[in-house]
């Protein structure tokens, strides 16, 4: 399977910059996903690949190959890339069956008629759609129209497989299933999965990798689960995690060399640095962020608030509660529920929180409040 490369690349639509200097490396067999809101680049970086936009400057390599430079005027054709891409729409041919739409592109190729039989034969079963070979797309649901698209799209065999947010036509029951039909399909198949999707969720459960893009700009680049530990900055803390973190404005100076005092309104705590010592200035502005499961509901805890209001799911109750003025989220696993202006109080056991420069809104540093 290829590794895909991204150089400097920059698209402009007139005026505009969608993508602005991207460098990316997507290694053999990963399982990437472009994520970040309406109009970050995602989309645009996918077509890019694909060969579908050409790019304004920079160089894009599949498997070793140059298929774009803006210096040498290289752009091979989508066709030639050996890339296979799955739109957002199904684009099924309706007066066709499941078997002849994927069969269709084999044909095309002049595939023996016995070869297709066995290569669709083999899709069929892969994609679990196997009695639905004579059906048409308008006689199957949304998540079977996409198993049938999937299976068109993989019949060629790309080396990559390119998706622009899939599933974003399904209802939420079908789009869960289809989350987990896609990442055995990844298993299965080893091939190169590139997807585009602005579903957080989505991304953190896929992914091997998630290529975090605000307003064309890369912000990080990792797996989900590092991204969600150790967030770049603000903005990927914020992005990435339903309920979304817990931000509080405080002001910090250096109490020694492994401890900063935190002041927030009527709040104080002191923040250990976990990996290195950590400079601050005298009550610079500083961001602290919470994750909502480093929030405890204790008894014992040091931090006294009111029960705001509960959202209880079965599985978990998501919790606000209100510090004198200030909302922070929690999330307690298990049924239970509380009653709204409840007393509370908070402790915080956790080592991953972390510290956001007020001005650069980067990440200085995680760690521990005391």
């Amino acid at each position: 399977m290829p590794e895909i490369k991204l150089v400097n690349v920059t698209k402009r639509f007139g005026k505009a910059v969608a993508v602005d200097n991207l460098n990316l490396t997507i290694e053999d067999g990963e399982f990437v996903t472009l994520l970040g809101p309406s109009g970050c680049g995602k989309t645009t970086t996918l077509r890019m690949i694909a060969g579908l936009e050409t790019p304004s400057e920079g160089e894009i390599y599949i498997d070793g190959e140059c298929v774009f430079s803006s210096e040498t005027g290289v752009d091979i054709n989508p066709d030639k890339r050996n890339v296979g891409f799955l739109f957002q729409n199904y684009a099924l041919w309706p007066h066709m069956t499941v078997y002849k739409n994927i069969a269709f592109g084999l044909e095309n190729m002049k595939w023996e008629k016995s070869r297709i039989e066995v290569r669709v034969k083999e899709l069929l079963h892969l994609l679990r759609i196997d009695e639905f070979a004579d059906r048409y797309p308008s006689e199957l649901s949304g998540g079977q129209q996409q198993r049938v698209a999937i299976a068109r799209t993989l019949a060629t065999g790309p080396k990559i497989l390119l998706m622009d947010e899939p599933l974003s036509n399904l209802d939420a029951k079908l789009r869960m299933e289809m989350r987990t039909e896609l990442k055995r399909l990844h298993v299965e198949t080893g091939s190169t999965f590139v997807y585009v999707t602005h579903d957080q969720l989505e991304a953190m459960t896929l992914s091997t990798k998630i290529c975090l893009l605000k307003d064309g700009f890369l912000q990080q680049f990792q797996p989900p689960l590092d991204i969600y530990r150790y967030p770049a900055n603000f903005f990927v803390a914020d992005f990435v995690g339903s309920p979304n973190i817990n931000i509080l404005k405080v002001k910090g100076s250096n109490v020694n060399l492994d401890e900063i005092k935190l002041t927030h309104e009527k709040m104080e705590f002191l923040f250990e640095p976990v990996s290195s010592s950590v400079t601050i200035q005298a009550d610079q502005e500083l961001l602290l962020g919470i994750r909502p499961e480093d929030i405890v509901l204790d008894e014992k805890g040091v931090v006294e608030g009111k029960i705001y209001s509960t959202l209880p799911s079965g599985m978990e109750t998501i919790v606000k509660i209100d510090i004198d003025g200030s909302i922070l989220t929690s999330v307690v696993f298990g049924d239970v529920d509380f009653a709204v202006g409840e007393e509370a109080r908070l402790s915080f056991p956790g080592d991953r929180y972390v510290l956001f420069d007020g001005k650069t809104t980067k990440n200085i540093a995680g760690g521990k409040l005391m």
